[in-house]
């Protein structure tokens, strides 16, 4: 048994909250076991400078850890004054996992800006901000397509996300924060609703991995998101996109 009670390839409970807050266009709080995000997406009416006139649209995200989200107090960002390279690597691989699921064709010149704010971190916050952000993105649209904002559903599938790693010689799916800690190897991987990959990243911390245990580390990371996956059409309420 693991730390937290878990078999090997169970997932921590996750509790999702969609239109969590009132303002934004779209919104969820997601929670994998004690890791909570708040995810909210707002629009504006403009893109980045290299995409003016052409008619696309474009789609970011942040991301940023509350001071209280960790057992030690996590400094604010705002008060050093520049992001630290973790902060930019999670931001970008949130817009990289929605984009390939995204037509950014069919929305015009708007910014899809999508913040992912880590409430409580108990590991996986990073996969927790993608899932929550595809929920919130898809609310958010899904509301724009009632007013006749496109003339086309612009989400082309599902997307989850999930860590894995090796520990104690074990493959265990959706770390926690002590099993993180101890991984000789971990990895964090996005697929569409389809099980097509859309980014895998893998770092072998204490000893190389050979091709067996990866291709198992991948295929235990599928069956998480197809979970996931399920339960993003239970709570949308759409089979299929």
């Amino acid at each position: 048994m693991r730390i937290d009670g878990r078999e090997p390839g169970q997932l921590r409970d996750v509790k999702v909250e969609l239109d969590y807050l009132e303002y934004p266009a779209g919104s969820c709080m997601i929670s994998f076991g004690k890791t909570k995000v708040l995810c909210a997406v707002n629009i504006e009416n403009k893109v980045p400078q290299f995409l003016v006139g052409q008619g696309r649209g474009w789609l970011t995200a942040e991301y940023s850890m509350l001071p209280a989200s960790t057992k030690e107090r996590t400094r604010r960002e705002a008060k050093v004054g520049r992001l630290d390279g973790r902060t930019q690597e999670i931001r970008r691989l949130i817009g990289r996992s929605l984009r390939p699921v995204f037509d950014l064709g069919l929305v015009g010149e708007k910014t899809f800006i999508i913040d992912c704010d880590v409430i409580q971190a108990d590991g996986g916050t990073r996969t927790a901000a993608i899932n929550g952000a595809f929920l919130a993105l898809y609310s958010a649209v899904e509301k724009m397509m009632v007013n006749k904002e496109f003339s086309a559903f612009p989400i082309t599938d599902f997307v989850g996300a999930v860590s894995v790693g090796i520990v104690n010689g074990e493959i265990l799916l959706d770390l926690c924060y002590e099993e993180d800690c101890e991984a000789e190897i971990d990895m964090n991987i996005v697929m569409s609703g389809r099980g097509r990959l859309i980014e895998v990243q893998a770092t072998a911390e204490h000893f190389p991995v050979d091709r067996t245990e990866f291709d198992k580390m991948i295929d235990l990371g599928g069956h998480g998101i197809e979970q996931l996956v399920d339960l993003e059409k239970k709570l949308l309420g759409r089979s299929q996109i």
